[in-house]
Order: C-alpha cells, then sequence, then structure tokens
C-alpha cells in the first residue's frame, strides 16, 4: 500500500486498507487474531447469542465474539469477520477445546477483563507467557467474583511466600485486584493477588499449577533450611536474595520436571575447586539436598549441588 502513496493514490491506498481492516480487523491492537489466507469462515458452534467458535477452510479453529453475533445463527453458516469485536486462538488444540468450554461458562466480560488484563502483564514481564493463561486466569477471576457474591472467600496459605518470592508477580496480582474492583465493583480479597501472582509464574515456566505450587513449597522449605543452617535471616529486599529466589525457582522447575542442569559441559575440576574453596556453602547445599531427598524423594544432582553452593556464597558475602 505504501507505493500506491507514493505514487499519489491515497484513495486507492484507503480503499485497500479499508478492505484490509473491515476482514483481518485492527492487528495492532492484538484483540483480533491474523490468519494470513484464512478464507471464509464457517460456524463450528453457537455458544451464545454473542460468542460463535468458527472454523476456517483450513480447519482453524477460533473463539469469535460481537454483540448478537450468534442470535439466530446455525452450525454451517458463512460468517462475515466485519462483525467481530474480538477473537481469540489457541495454537494447541487441546486449549483450544479448553477455550471454547470456558466461553460457554463464564460470562463474556470476565474473558474480555482478563485479556485486557494479560496484556497489560505482557507488558511488565519479560518472559514469554503460555498461552494458557488466558484460560487458567480467566477461570479462576470469574469464580473469585462468583465466590465474592455468594459470600464465600479463601485465604492463601502460601501468601507471604508469594510476596517474597515473587514480588513482581505479586504487586501485578495487586494492580489485577485493583482493575477487577475498577470494572465489576468485586472488591475481592487481598489474598487474591497471592493467585493471581501463581498463575503469572506458572504461565512464565510454562508448567502446572500444582507443580508451581510445589516449586513455591521447595522454595520456602529450601530457605529454612538455609537460614537455619547459618543462623540468620536474609534481607527479603535484597538484590542477592532475589537473585537467589530466582535460582531456587529454576531449579525446583528442573527437579520437578526433570529437565537437564544448568549445564551440559560440566567441569569436574571446577567442581573441586568450589568444593575446596566454599567448603561452608557446599556442606549447606548437601543439606538442602537431603531436605529434597527426605521430602520429594528426588535425587539432587552433584552438578546442581555445586551451583547452589555458588548462589549460597552469593548471598553469604559481606557487604561493603
Amino acid at each position: 500500500m505504501e507505493c500506491y502513496r507514493l505514487a499519489g493514490l491515497d484513495q486507492l491506498c484507503n480503499f485497500c486498507l479499508r478492505c484490509f481492516l473491515r476482514f483481518y480487523g485492527d492487528i495492532g491492537t492484538g484483540s483480533v487474531c491474523f490468519f494470513e489466507e484464512a478464507g471464509e469462515l464457517r460456524i463450528k458452534k453457537v455458544i451464545n447469542n454473542n460468542i460463535l467458535c468458527v472454523v476456517d477452510d483450513r480447519g482453524g479453529e477460533m473463539i469469535v465474539t460481537g454483540k448478537g453475533l450468534g442470535f439466530q445463527r446455525k452450525v454451517g453458516e458463512r460468517v462475515d469477520p466485519a462483525l467481530f469485536e474480538k477473537t481469540y486462538h489457541m495454537e494447541g488444540k487441546a486449549e483450544q477445546r479448553k477455550l471454547r468450554e470456558l466461553c460457554q461458562q463464564i460470562p463474556l466480560e470476565h474473558l474480555r477483563l482478563t485479556q485486557d488484563l494479560i496484556e497489560h502483564i505482557k507488558g511488565q514481564i519479560t518472559a514469554p507467557l503460555n498461552e494458557s493463561l488466558l484460560i487458567t486466569l480467566a477461570d479462576h477471576i470469574s469464580f473469585a467474583i462468583k465466590r465474592k457474591e455468594e459470600g464465600v472467600e479463601f485465604t492463601n496459605p502460601l501468601e507471604g511466600a508469594i510476596m517474597s518470592y515473587y514480588p513482581a508477580e505479586y504487586r501485578l496480582g495487586q494492580h489485577c485486584l485493583r482493575v477487577i474492583r475498577e470494572e465489576t465493583q468485586a472488591d475481592l480479597n487481598p489474598s487474591e493477588a497471592a493467585f493471581i501472582a501463581l498463575h503469572i509464574v506458572n504461565a512464565e515456566l510454562n508448567t502446572s499449577m500444582s507443580v508451581m505450587v510445589d516449586i513455591t513449597k521447595l522454595i520456602e522449605g529450601t530457605l529454612e533450611v538455609v537460614e537455619y543452617f547459618y543462623q540468620r535471616t536474609f534481607d527479603r529486599e535484597s538484590l542477592d536474595f532475589n537473585r537467589f529466589v530466582v535460582h531456587l525457582r529454576y531449579f525446583a522447575q528442573r527437579l520437578f520436571q526433570a529437565a537437564p542442569g544448568p549445564s551440559e559441559n560440566y567441569d569436574p575440576d571446577f567442581r573441586d575447586m568450589i568444593v575446596h574453596s566454599c567448603k561452608q556453602h557446599y556442606k549447606c547445599a548437601q543439606c538442602v539436598g537431603e531436605y529434597i531427598k527426605n521430602t520429594y524423594q528426588r535425587e539432587v544432582s552433584d552438578e546442581e549441588l555445586i551451583y547452589l553452593t555458588i548462589h549460597l556464597k552469593r548471598i553469604n558475602l559481606p557487604k561493603k
């Protein structure tokens, strides 16, 4: 289209642009998914008067929303993309099915709200987020709002640990609560910020929520072992403590998901040097290894112990 504008054909350029936006939507906003050469779209399922599940001629499925979009519509009918207000698409078929089922169970407003929250979260976090966050977080938020209306509230027993180990995600959880209150007038329990934070971390680490809870408990237990060993309490606000927690987060993820360790090129000489130069910290790392073995029945590799030793030394360096 730029070549048309340079040639002085502004009207043709604007016409092409309007046609593009009519069919595909404004892809710059992130509200409409762009399917290259999607072809015609047909209705696969009418979810309600405002939500349809549609497929393109390649079998690609997406959820589309719009006021009255599904009113008196039937499966197999063609649908005009110009009527779409928003579209939702998951790359994985299993996730797409979960999204379709979720749209039948929660108010559309809660899905839209969650999508807006995730867009804000993405702007604050550099790590890529698993696409399933839309499903899990929308489901959680909708259920929390429903529970609030029924006078039922939950507290998070891991709130203190989550606040300490995932401070950035916890602050985002607090932001989400403020937006939810503004948009829905539902004043959710402050403890919900910790639940939301876990969903965000879960999407960052690309793991399941049950594993995420285990990771958080392992971090908490490991810190108890470490602080008991050194007979001191670490500054939860310090940069060194934050680095240590980040290491524990990914260490725990590798442990529970049987992922490769920090390095495939493990140097035995480097290991011996660390063991001899950091004897006290290596002993603490071994205590952590014993705790994990006894609590989670998982062996910590010698390589992981060495890297844990390095981080233990770092958080114990004297402050200048």
